[in-house]
């Protein structure tokens, strides 16, 4: 599938396009409506070939979590506007926003549990509550069995 058949088939499943003038108002009715907002910058196909793979695993997110998730692709020509606002650096990303808050981004394609995973923990989330990240370090001669 290329990247235009991608967001026709967006645009099928009900996902607007936004762009610089009407993302605000695609916000407001996804708080209003209690949902968090999924935008899609998926940056030029051509660059970034992941773009058609996370076009096509939007809409399937957007069903797992039901009623929860409400998604929209950002236009082509309003990606670097809103990526500066929404603090994307890498193309294709997710961006996750409630209340005006980012709540986060997933840049890529990624595994199907990794996007369970992560969107379940940004949605899920206390609003203006900090994402804490744990990392558990096992020392080398531990992971080997080695007793000290």
């Amino acid at each position: 599938m290329d990247f235009q058949q991608g967001r026709h088939d967006l645009a099928l499943r009900g996902l607007p396009e936004v762009d610089a003038t009407t993302v605000d108002l695609f916000l407001n009715g996804t708080d209003e409506a209690g949902v968090v907002a999924v935008l899609l910058s998926a940056g030029d196909p051509s660059r970034f070939p992941e773009a058609v793979d996370v076009a096509v695993v939007l809409p399937e997110l957007i069903d797992a979590f039901a009623v929860r998730l409400r998604g929209a692709l950002i236009a082509r020509d309003a990606e670097s506007e809103l990526g500066k606002r929404f603090g994307v650096r890498v193309q294709p990303t997710l961006i996750f926003v409630a209340g005006g808050e980012t709540l986060g981004l997933i840049a890529k394609i990624q595994d199907w549990s990794v996007y369970v995973d992560r969107i379940s923990k940004l949605i899920d989330r206390p609003r203006g509550a900090s994402v804490a990240v744990a990392a558990t370090i096992i020392p080398s001669h531990r992971s080997q069995g080695v007793e000290l």
